[in-house]
């Protein structure tokens, strides 16, 4: 005989359903904790100075050097170079990108100008500065992540070298600079 009104295998499925509403509410307040973390996290490293992420440890080269020169220093690591005049004031930036583009022929209909075939023409005497960005995009030393982050999403660039107010090199910032820090924090 029921009493409540309700069959025997009732009751265990309407406590079985409480306790799985209660795991879930559980688990939405922890993912809810940890948004919340990360969402600190984040804030955080936006407000971190570029100084203190950037890497000092970059490439050099000057405008003179030669490309096979440039190929040869950059390595397996590296994936750009910075180019400085004698006084190391940033003239120029030159990323394996960049290279890459010397070796991707026109289109068979292309319009050519002089200029262009000019860059096609790439030999042992070709210099750096006859392929680098002569007005790349910079982030200030003084900056912080957040300013650098914005410009690096904006532009789409994934390398940015960090000068001061004279114009001089003091580090490369790149992204994979930027997640080591947010793995660091997240953690």
């Amino acid at each position: 005989m029921v009493l409540s009104g309700s069959m025997p295998g009732e009751k265990s499925k309407n406590a079985k359903a409480k306790k799985i509403k209660i795991i879930h509410s559980k688990r939405r307040l922890l993912q809810l904790k940890r948004k919340e973390e990360l969402s600190h996290n984040i804030r955080y490293v936006s407000r971190v100075p570029v100084r203190l992420v950037m890497d000092r440890d970059y490439l050099v080269v000057h405008p003179h050097d030669s490309l096979v020169t440039l190929i040869e220093r950059m390595g397996e690591e590296e994936s750009s170079a910075i180019v400085v005049d004698s006084k190391g004031k940033l003239v120029g930036f030159v990323t394996m990108k960049d290279i890459l583009h010397l070796f991707d022929v026109p289109r068979r209909h292309s319009i050519v100008g002089f200029g262009l075939l000019k860059r096609y023409s790439v030999t042992r005497a070709t210099r750096v500065e006859d392929i680098m960005v002569t007005k790349p995009i910079t982030v200030g030393i003084d900056d912080d992540l957040g300013h650098a982050i914005r410009i690096m999403l904006e532009s789409g660039k994934h390398h940015l070298p960090v000068v001061d107010d004279d114009n001089r090199v003091h580090g490369l910032l790149e992204v994979k600079d930027i997640i080591r820090l947010i793995r660091l924090v997240s953690l």
